[in-house]
């Protein structure tokens, strides 16, 4: 457990030093830009992976398909 949080702490510093030197060396506008454009195209990524998901004929369709079914002929 405690490796875990060393390496996730790790992490986050070594995320802030690079962002750090890339935005003094990118200019600050530039810089949150090209962050907010990585942001926008990770939710577009998240949003067509839960979209695929639950597409028609997925297990996870069927479920909610068959547990509304149930629903139904419970509720008459």
């Amino acid at each position: 457990m405690g490796k875990a949080v060393a390496y996730l702490v790790g992490l986050i510093a070594g995320v802030i030093v690079v962002g750090w030197v890339v935005s003094s060396l990118i200019g600050p506008f530039l810089f949150y830009l090209i962050v907010g454009a990585i942001a926008v195209a990770g939710g577009l990524y998240l949003y067509g992976k839960v979209k695929q998901s639950i597409a028609p004929g997925t297990r996870t369709q069927r479920r909610i398909e068959a547990a509304a079914k149930t629903y139904r002929m419970r509720n008459r």
